[in-house]
């Protein structure tokens, strides 16, 4: 007898499921490479991109909207917190023996990044699916931008963790983002995917440059963003994140 979603399942959904796979590798190869368990999260990120435009072009399934919320939850929730959990208490020289102040915040707020972002996930799947922007920082924008840093060698303990927190009330921020155009869109998966394939190249300029737009579209795009005037050709980059 055959699994009972053959046949219910798309080649999209075959993606997203692999993204939420992704996740969980990230999280355990994090304590043993930090930068490979990055470029996971990266790749991951244009998985969840890809599962988009596969489902437009060979239609989606009623499970899409689930599996993709599913699965970024692993991607860009409990996998980005955990790289921050790392890079903070390895950074800070933290003993997992006793329960230090430095452990309690790494924790506390590693933990609200994935509240947070379950919830923005949520209200995203609830209210935001149809729109031509979407309200606070999207998960997979915040896993990339966190992602990159640690590929580009940004790794200070304190900075990273008052990212991690900065981000908890972005997600869930009143904000409106705008759907990126389809070149910039572009744009931006070419340098992704150097900084996943080349992350070392020429002092790390495409992990650099990553974090530069992902930076720059996030402080920038809510109001100076042209895709407020062109909205016919605008797609969503971040999938349903």
């Amino acid at each position: 007898m055959l699994p009972r979603f053959v046949g219910r399942l798309g080649v999209a959904d075959a993606v997203t499921i692999a993204n939420a796979a992704l996740g969980f590798v990230a999280v355990v190869i994090a304590t043993v490479d930090i930068e490979l368990a990055a470029r996971l999260i990266l790749l991951a990120a244009i998985a969840d991109g890809l599962d988009g435009i596969l489902a437009r072009r060979y239609g989606g399934t009623d499970a899409g909207p689930y599996l993709d919320s599913l699965a970024d939850v692993a991607s860009f929730a409990v996998a980005p917190a955990a790289l921050s959990f790392v890079v903070v208490t390895d950074g800070l020289g933290v003993r997992f023996d006793t329960l230090t102040p430095e452990l309690l915040l790494a924790t506390a707020v590693c933990a609200l990044f994935v509240a947070m972002a379950v919830t923005r996930l949520g209200m995203y799947t609830a209210y935001d699916i149809s729109g031509s922007y979407t309200e606070g920082v999207q998960t997979t924008l915040a896993a990339t931008i966190l992602g990159a840093a640690i590929l580009a060698g940004e790794t200070q303990p304190w900075l990273v963790l008052a990212v991690t927190g900065a981000f908890c009330y972005l997600m869930v921020s009143r904000i409106q983002y705008p759907d990126l155009l389809a070149r910039d869109a572009g744009i931006m998966g070419v340098i992704h995917a150097l900084a996943i394939l080349v992350p070392n190249f020429a002092g790390r300029t495409f992990p650099y440059a990553l974090l530069t737009l992902g930076l720059a579209y996030m402080t920038l795009s809510p109001w100076l963003y042209w895709g407020h005037r062109e909205r016919p050709s605008e797609v969503d980059v971040h999938g349903n994140a």
